[in-house]
C-alpha cells in the first residue's frame, strides 16, 4: 500500500530512462484534460507583414500588418496597424484597424482607432476610443456566409421569398 518510491518525494522527479519512455508512450490523453496552450505569436514593432495571417492560437500584434488575419485571440497592440479584414473569436483592439472587425467579443480601449465595421455578438468601448464605421451584433459574427434568415417568425410576421 505504502512504498518508499522516488516518485512520491518532494522535490525534482527522476525518472530512468525505459519506465520515463514507456509512461510517456502508453499514457492515454483523457478526453477533456487541459491541455497546455503555446504562448501567442507576437509580431514585433518592427515588422511588416504584406499577407494574410490565419492561426487557430493567439496572436499578438505590434507591428504592422497589411492583409487579413484569422485567430483564436488577436491583440492590436498601442503601436500596431493593421489594414485589413480582422476575425477572431475575442478582437481586442488597442492600436488602429483600418477594415472589418469580426469577433464573438470585441473590445475597443481607450488607445483604439478603427475605421470600418465591427461586426460581434458581445462588444466593451473604452471611453476615448475612436471609432468610424457601423456596429452590428449577430450570434454568429464569424460566419462568412450571407446573412441567415431568422429562424422563428414573430406574430404577423410572413417570410419572404
Amino acid at each position: 500500500m505504502f512504498s518508499k518510491s522516488k516518485i512520491n518525494e518532494p522535490g525534482p522527479k527522476v525518472a530512468d530512462n525505459a519506465k520515463g519512455a514507456d509512461t510517456a508512450k502508453s499514457a492515454p490523453v483523457k478526453p477533456g484534460a487541459p491541455v497546455a496552450k503555446p504562448p501567442a505569436s507576437v509580431l514585433s514593432a518592427d515588422l511588416l507583414i504584406t499577407g494574410n495571417i490565419k492561426t487557430t492560437g493567439d496572436i499578438n500584434v505590434e507591428g504592422q500588418v497589411e492583409g487579413d488575419i484569422r485567430a483564436h485571440l488577436l491583440t492590436v497592440g498601442e503601436g500596431a496597424t493593421v489594414k485589413g479584414e480582422v476575425m477572431a473569436d475575442d478582437v481586442v483592439v488597442n492600436g488602429r484597424v483600418v477594415g472589418r472587425v469580426r469577433g464573438l467579443k470585441v473590445r475597443l480601449t481607450s488607445t483604439a482607432r478603427v475605421e470600418g465595421d465591427i461586426i460581434h455578438k458581445t462588444i466593451a468601448i473604452e471611453s476615448g476610443a475612436h471609432f468610424e464605421g457601423s456596429v452590428q451584433r449577430q450570434d454568429d459574427p464569424l460566419s462568412t456566409g450571407a446573412k441567415k434568415m431568422p429562424t422563428t417568425a414573430a406574430a404577423g410576421d410572413t417570410p419572404k421569398s
